[in-house]
């Protein structure tokens, strides 16, 4: 339904349960008339009033309006909020009046209404009126101060966020230069391929990097450009493999979420090996208890964890770390990072998240241990 249709309406039952009150009000002060009457003298009379002020304020520019908590148009500030109350009440008071003399006849059949109960029926309306739009006043006031806190929290949310990655692309890129400047004095053939896959990470990387969030397959594809650039520093001591379901591709994370999870398999789990090793990197919807969810492994067959090392919902390391904080800005509780021994050796990190944009998408179960391939 139509949000602004659905909100009319919404205030509409508001104003038929006030138009209901009014009634029994009116019928305690005149017992000669039946409350039918009266109900229906109370509903044309509300109902005009409220049509007025309800659609009236659309004709209000929005910049002399409160928001509303979707963004939409408020009630009217100011004197503008004033004049379109008067305006309700004395449409819905003439117009309404008429309107159920017409439908009902007159609302006393024994006598004709005299001045005096003329004047307190338009007492009662102004009363009815200015309760109810004070009412749908306060309702605009609260809904635009909701409004501007939930703005104020995602912004300080997005900015916690931008922090965290700007703390997180320069810690990448010192260790990417530190291997460079080895590079150049013992092998500048391939110090020159790694400048070259610098350049195009960075590139790739900076073009993105001003968005909260990208879709996984972004995700992936810079992941690639790094294992890639990784990939010439190491040789053929680093292997890689990435999966990623098609139906999963579209779905929206932070950016340089996975990769500080493979610099820290490849500094802390191959690197100390000679023969090096493989990695790992997939990605799954699985459902849980509050809604499905989607799952990120990054899997390396490196040396493991220590004996002594921090539990797998411990602090970490500074990828770790940064991962963490960040999928708890966006989430909460309801995301969680755990770094534990892979079966037949090696590191695994287990990220899950709510599974955002996600419609449509089938349930899947993790994959089975593939073969490792190398990089190309």
């Amino acid at each position: 339904m139509n949000p602004i249709l659905r909100n009319a309406l919404r205030h509409y039952l508001h104003v038929l349960a006030l138009c209901c009150v009014v009634a029994v009000l009116t019928t305690l002060m005149w017992p000669n008339r039946s409350y039918l009457s009266q109900l229906a003298y109370s509903i044309c009379i509300g109902t005009l009033c409220w049509g007025t002020m309800e659609f009236g304020r659309y004709a209000v520019p929005p910049a002399h309006c409160h928001g509303d908590a979707e963004g939409g148009h408020g009630w009217p500030r100011g004197w503008r909020g004033l004049v379109l109350t008067v305006a309700g009440i004395l449409v819905g008071f003439y117009a309404g009046d008429w309107l159920a003399y017409k439908l009902v006849g007159p609302a006393n059949p024994s006598r004709t209404a005299d001045a005096r109960d003329s004047m307190i029926g338009l007492y009662i309306t102004v009363a009815a009126g200015a309760i109810g739009s004070f009412y749908f006043h306060t309702r605009g006031k609260a809904a635009a101060l909701a409004a501007a806190i939930a703005a104020a929290e995602r912004d300080a949310t997005e900015a916690k966020l931008k922090l965290l990655e700007t703390q997180l692309e320069p810690h990448m890129l010192f260790n990417t230069l530190a291997n460079l400047r080895v590079l150049i004095t013992l092998d500048p053939p391939r110090a020159v391929a790694m400048l070259d896959r610098l350049n195009s990470y960075l590139r790739a990387t900076l073009g993105g990097s001003r968005a909260t969030l990208h879709p996984l397959a972004q995700e992936f594809d810079r992941l690639a450009d790094y294992l890639e650039l990784m990939a010439v520093r190491m040789g053929p001591r680093l292997r890689y493999q990435l999966e990623l379901p098609d139906a999963l591709r579209a779905v929206p994370v932070p950016p340089l979420l996975l990769q500080p999870l493979v610099e820290n398999a490849i500094r802390h789990g191959l690197e100390p090996q000679v023969e090096g090793g493989a990695i790992t990197v997939r990605a799954w919807q699985e459902d849980g208890a509050d809604g499905a969810r989607l799952v990120l492994q990054v899997q390396d067959t490196g040396v493991g964890l220590p004996a002594d090392g921090a539990p797998a919902t411990g602090p970490g390391g500074f990828g770790v770390t940064q991962v963490r904080e960040r999928l708890q800005a966006l989430h909460g509780e309801r995301a969680s990072v755990a770094l534990q021994g892979a079966p037949g050796g090696g590191t695994e990190a287990l990220l899950r998240m709510p599974l955002q944009g996600g419609a449509g998408l089938r349930t899947m179960a993790a994959p089975a241990p593939a073969p490792q391939v190398p990089s190309s």
